[in-house]
């Protein structure tokens, strides 16, 4: 393994992951995937899906952007701390309702493309040296890269697939 493969395989694993999101949503009857399913569940299409990745592409951009003008990010987001984060996502849930799905599939493909253009502009010893940039604190550009595009499309597969699951069945 050399240096470059962490930056490789994070890059690689994001479009991957990505493309396969989109795979299946697409692969849904256009009728049938601006359906939403019966669920106790917060997300229950795939928009809530969708607008939940984008909001976090959001966040992550807004840290990155005031961390390296040198300011202290509100992360996760202003007046919310990490423990809060049940009623983040609620908000972010509740803010996008009005959204249709195919500006939710614009938008966060465009902020997909964002995130990856940030991650193209450093080196791997960059985005994997912990403390490498003050507003990352103990951590690296890494953690947070991979938590907002692989893991968090992991993630979204697993609530997509369940979403696709139902929709087939249902009349």
């Amino acid at each position: 393994m050399t240096s470059n493969d962490n930056k490789e395989i994070l890059i690689h694993r994001s479009e991957t992951t990505f493309l396969s999101l989109m795979d299946l949503i697409t692969s849904i009857p256009p009728r049938k995937r601006k359906e939403s399913i019966i669920t106790n569940e917060r997300d229950k299409n795939f928009r809530d899906v969708l607008m939940h990745l984008f909001e976090w592409h959001s966040m992550l951009e807004r840290w990155y952007r005031e961390g390296m003008d040198g300011d202290e990010p509100s992360i996760p987001a202003p007046g919310f701390k990490w423990r809060d984060i049940g009623s983040l996502n609620q908000k972010i849930w509740k803010d996008y309702q009005d959204i249709p799905l195919n500006k939710a599939i614009k938008k966060v493909t465009n902020s997909h493309r964002r995130v990856m253009n940030l991650i193209n502009k450093h080196t791997t010893e960059e985005i994997m040296t912990k403390k490498q940039y003050k507003w990352t604190k103990t951590s690296h550009l890494y953690s947070y890269f991979a938590a907002n595009t692989f893991q968090h499309y992991e993630w979204a597969l697993v609530k997509c697939e369940r979403i696709a699951g139902k929709l087939k069945v249902q009349p």
